[in-house]
């Protein structure tokens, strides 16, 4: 992966009236790349995709999408870029396709196999013809991807995307996503609520609260949590004498029994070798040892003090 930012945010700050709604703000994403943008109601997630897009000023700071700024140069930067802020806006009296035909004429350079590509892409082949206000939510969520992928951007901005699409859709539009970064190098920004479906979408993400940079790390560092304090269940016979062995041990932050019959440890790494050799020692039966990682969601309500996401 080429690890070039397609964009970068330096210090951006958005000050409305006294209030500071963005405090600072710094990340970039490379190529290639599909950056999960969470936080709280208020936290100030739309705020910033409205920046990056231009329909909202910046107090301070820049924005640089392939180098060029968003505030001096922002012809040349907003053309890299497709987005969907909020829920993509149709003309409902005119077909799907219509509505594509009508976009590709603002744009130089897209043919009517382009058109006929992403329609595609986005698997509305049979509906495409049909007019727009004939289309459930999740249509139209659909065709405003391929709006913003009609002029082959190399950058994608989704504030929400999932919104009115069933399971099959959400999973059809994340491995979209996928193909997209992988086959064409496309870098997505994406907004979400899901935190479940932004575990699995994501390769980094990024949390917001107040307006400020929380965190910023790889989907699997980030569900990992404390490299140092983990929690590990141990499949062992018998078990209430597993639980008596591993409770007198050093380093043991707590130990439980559990359903389907395992003994949970909350330990420091190194401890791990020394709990299995003492469980041996005293001829317990091991089964089965692993480490459980926490989910996104967990993750998430631990650093926002379990704020609601939004």
């Amino acid at each position: 992966m080429n690890y070039e930012p397609i964009i970068s945010l330096s210090n951006v700050t958005k000050v409305i009236g006294r209030t500071t709604i963005i405090d600072n703000l710094t990340f970039e994403v490379p190529q290639g790349e599909i950056f999960g943008f969470l936080g709280p109601n208020g936290a100030g997630k739309t705020t910033t995709i409205r920046m990056i897009v231009g329909l909202m000023s910046i107090t301070k700071g820049q924005i640089l999408i392939k180098g060029r700024n968003i505030k001096t140069e922002f012809e040349q930067a907003i053309r890299h870029v497709g987005a969907i802020v909020e829920s993509p806006e149709m003309y409902k009296y005119l077909s799907g396709y219509q509505n594509l035909i009508h976009y590709a004429r603002m744009v130089p350079g897209v043919t009517k196999e382009r058109i006929d590509e992403v329609v595609s892409l986005v698997k509305l082949e049979n509906r495409i013809h049909d007019k727009v206000k004939k289309y459930s939510l999740g249509m139209r969520q659909r065709l405003g991807v391929a709006q913003a992928l009609l002029h082959r951007p190399s950058l994608l901005i989704l504030d929400e995307p999932t919104n009115g699409l069933d399971p099959a859709g959400i999973r059809e539009l994340r491995d979209y996503l996928r193909h997209l970064t992988r086959t064409e190098g496309i870098s997505v920004v994406v907004s979400s609520h899901l935190l479940s479906e932004m575990e699995l979408m994501c390769d980094r993400v990024a949390i917001l609260q107040r307006g400020k940079l929380v965190e910023v790390m790889p989907i699997q560092e980030f569900t990992r949590g404390n490299d140092q304090i983990q929690t590990y269940h141990i499949q062992a016979q018998p078990l209430e004498q597993a639980l008596v062995t591993i409770r007198k041990m050093d380093g043991v932050v707590e130990v439980k029994l559990i359903q389907d019959g395992l003994v949970e440890v909350t330990t420091e790494r190194e401890c791990i070798p020394e709990i299995l050799v003492e469980l041996m020692e005293n001829r317990i039966r091991i089964y089965g040892v692993q480490m459980i990682s926490q989910t996104l969601e967990e993750r998430f309500l631990e650093i926002t003090g379990g704020r609601q996401i939004g």
